[in-house]
């Protein structure tokens, strides 16, 4: 261009006041798009590890160390008579020592100075020999005194809050009289056990190695409801060797009895002559079994001999099918002799005191020490647990310890979780999720295993049926549809995930499972026929002449299908009970179960599997074929420029660049399985049981966590656990998210190139 034709050009400025104004508002525009997409991402990171740092938070608790503390120590205002018995009432602030001489000291736990003194009926020159607690947590007593007879007496505590401050008044009181029941006249009751139920009393006692026992049947005034007893007194077996310790069982089925070095005679108490049912010996080796106590219960029993190690029993079925009592688990505490059991009022667990003064806690269901402590000298006379297992009591004649005791979560433990545990009456480990009950003594049951492989299950089910249509169908409708077809046929799928999953649990378990289960036939043919049928459409549509074919425009051809599948739908409908019928004894369900020895639940995996599956399709669907569809069009044309067939350019070009879209959808939608709550809750039986059976039912975490966090009590070990639960379901996610997107980006940058 000559410098004339330049110098007549006319001035163009890119500085006007309009430009410049344009200027700053698109780069405002870019910097606020900029920092607000940046703040958004950092939030939701944010929010995702609150989430994260406040299940920690709740879960925490759960690991925390045991303590045992000294608080006070003081000596007790009197000391006539060697303590026999020592307890606490529930808030830890009163405890009660009851002595040989029959007196009963009511004594401020944390300064011993007196509340209430009593003396129990105890006739002039006749001693307190031995006292005995009815059953772990219950108040109900009986003394054993040294002509023979025994006394049954209970503490209680009334709880009054005069000016706002709480006051407590212990008493002694005598359910069935002061009168002394004689079961040995003349001979001094070494050991003795009392059990009450509703319809009977027994009382039961020992001198050397003969049995003494009183049965009292109960007769209530309906009127006055007051109680009328009629005694009875049994004839008990002799046992080989002296009795140290007498056990009533709950169900006044069993008497225990402790002898010798280490025999446990087991006597069968529910016929009108008791006889002994089984001998055992409660070591294997030299020891001597020190104590022997009742498990919160009374169905295990708790054995601590002179090695320092403690055993459990209960009653379980053999190799032969009879139930013996068995050992269950053993805890090595040191070397040095138990000295004494005591367990925990409230749960499955016991503290063991040895003659070195070191003091255990442990709880069987986890099969766990949870802490061992020095806290005593090597004498201690008598020890007390507060019944909420938050405090204790040492004493040694007269001198008294309180400890402070923090064990929020003995129960919780590896081993409990996530390994097989021998539960309480059952003949072998199992894994059992079984929370609450109805009685106080129940054992909770927490493993987490039959939650999780219910979550995987239901998940599996789900996915092995949504993620091969919804692939399938992605790859039709975004590579062979006619795009006025896709425009139609994408929405209305999309539209599908809007359905609330409640309402797909609802029909799923109101409709559609009687559905299956009244047409199992039907359900599996149509299985079999669908692919098969479809198929055999396709063979013969393509052996039409050309000019047949060619009516129907390209990538309209799925419309074709439509009645195909309706009627192949109605055609297994209809030959339903024919089929069952023919091949079934009419019945498929008890062919199935009788027949096949396979159990059937109505709420089923299946069920599961087709309700889930439908809500989990639109998730699938919709980024497999957004990936399938945005593959560049010019990759396609140059594969079929150069001699590919359509087919092969699928496979070989389009799926291949597409995949880590695809992954992508089936992650997301695994996610979306794995976290289901309302669908897998309604259309499930909702029992954790580890089968893999399609026909029985599941419960997953997220089902769980549900059910169960309205009726948790906030803070203990099931709601911490259901917690757990949570962060256990938050951190597969995330794992398995992290995996999937890693997996992604390796699949993105292997097939970029294409």
């Amino acid at each position: 261009m000559s410098d004339h034709s330049m110098q007549s050009a006319p001035n163009v400025s890119f500085d006007t006041p309009a430009l410049l104004r344009y200027r700053n508002i698109r780069k405002l525009k870019d910097r606020t798009a900029r920092y607000g997409i940046a703040t958004g991402g950092l939030g939701v990171i944010a929010a995702i590890l609150l989430i994260f740092f406040y299940l920690l938070y709740e879960v925490a608790p759960l690991f925390e160390s045991a303590r045992v503390q000294e608080e006070h120590r003081y000596v007790l205002p009197m000391a006539s008579g060697q303590a026999l018995y020592l307890a606490m009432e529930e808030q830890a602030e009163i405890g009660l020592k009851v002595s040989t001489s029959g007196d009963a000291l009511f004594f401020d736990a944390a300064d011993g100075s007196e509340k209430l003194k009593a003396h129990l009926p105890v006739p002039a020159d006749v001693t307190v020999t031995s006292v005995s607690q009815s059953a772990p947590g219950e108040n109900l007593l009986v003394a054993g005194l040294s002509d023979g007879s025994a006394i049954i007496f209970k503490h209680e505590y009334k709880t009054t809050w005069p000016g706002d401050k709480r006051v407590i008044t212990p008493s002694l009181v005598y359910p069935y009289g002061q009168d002394a029941i004689e079961l040995a006249p003349g001979k001094s009751l070494s050991e003795v056990a009392v059990r009450d139920s509703e319809e009977q009393l027994i009382v039961t006692g020992a001198h050397g190695n003969q049995l003494y026992m009183t049965r009292f049947t109960k007769e209530v005034d309906f009127l006055t409801e007051e109680v009328t007893l009629e005694g009875e007194d049994v004839s008990m077996p002799l046992v080989s060797e002296n009795v140290r310790r007498l056990l009533l069982e709950p169900d006044l089925k069993w008497l225990y009895v402790l002898s010798g070095k280490d025999t446990l005679t087991q006597v069968d108490i529910s016929t009108s002559l008791p006889a002994v049912h089984h001998v055992i010996e409660l070591t294997h080796d030299a020891a001597e079994v020190n104590d022997l106590e009742f498990l919160l219960g009374g169905i295990s029993l708790l054995s601590g001999d002179s090695h320092g190690r403690i055993t459990q029993w209960f009653m379980a079925r053999n190799e032969q099918g009879e139930r013996q009592l068995t050992e269950i688990r053993s805890f090595q505490q040191g070397t040095a002799a138990i000295t004494r059991i005591i367990p925990e009022h409230r749960r499955k667990g016991f503290l063991a005191l040895d003659s070195d003064g070191v003091l255990g806690l442990y709880n069987t269901t986890a099969d766990r020490k949870v802490l061992t402590v020095d806290i005593a000298d090597k004498d201690v006379t008598s020890i007390g647990i507060a019944p909420r297992a938050d405090a204790l009591l040492l004493g040694n004649s007269g001198a008294m310890k309180l400890f402070s005791v923090k064990n929020e979560h003995p129960e919780v433990s590896w081993s409990a979780l996530w390994d097989e545990v021998w539960y309480e009456s059952y003949d072998q480990p199992e894994y059992i999720w079984q929370s609450s009950a109805s009685n106080n003594d129940f054992e909770p049951k927490l493993s987490l295993m039959p939650l999780a492989f219910g979550t995987l299950k239901a998940a599996f089910y789900a996915m092995l049926l949504a993620a091969p249509l919804a692939i399938c169908g992605a790859i039709y409708t975004a590579y062979f549809m006619a795009p006025a077809m896709r425009r139609k046929v994408k929405p209305v799928i999309e539209l599908m995930e809007a359905l609330p999953t409640v309402i797909l649990g609802f029909l799923a378990g109101l409709w559609l499972a009687p559905f299956i289960e009244n047409n199992l036939p039907a359900i599996f043919s149509l299985l079999v026929m669908m692919p098969v049928g479809i198929l055999v459409f396709a063979f013969f549509w393509d052996r039409l002449p050309l000019e047949v074919r060619s009516r129907v425009p390209d990538g309209w051809h799925a419309g074709l299908l439509i009645p195909v599948v309706l009627l192949i739908g109605w055609l297994c409908l209809a030959m339903s009970g024919t089929l069952e019928g023919l091949f079934f004894n009419g019945d498929m369900r008890t062919w199935i179960t009788h027949d096949m020895g396979i159990s059937y639940d109505q709420r089923n995996a299946l069920v599961v599997g087709l309700a889930m599956g439908f809500a989990v399709i639109p998730t699938i669907f919709s980024i497999a074929e957004d990936a399938i569809f945005s593959v560049p069009k010019h990759l396609s044309y140059g594969s079929l420029a150069l001699g590919a067939t359509p087919w092969q350019t699928l496979t070989k070009v389009v799926l291949l660049t597409a995949s880590p879209g695809i992954f992508s959808a089936v992650m997301i939608g695994m996610g979306r399985a794995v976290g289901e709550t309302m669908i897998v809750l309604m259309a499930t039986g909702n029992t954790p049981i580890m089968d893999a059976n399609i026909f029985e039912g599941m419960r997953t975490l997220a089902a769980n966590i549900a059910v169960e966090m309205p009726e948790s009590e906030v803070g203990s070990s099931h709601y911490r656990i259901l917690f757990l639960a949570a962060l256990v379901l938050f951190v597969f996610t995330f794992v398995v998210n992290t995996l999937a997107e890693l997996v992604r980006h390796r699949l993105r940058q292997k097939y970029s190139s294409l």
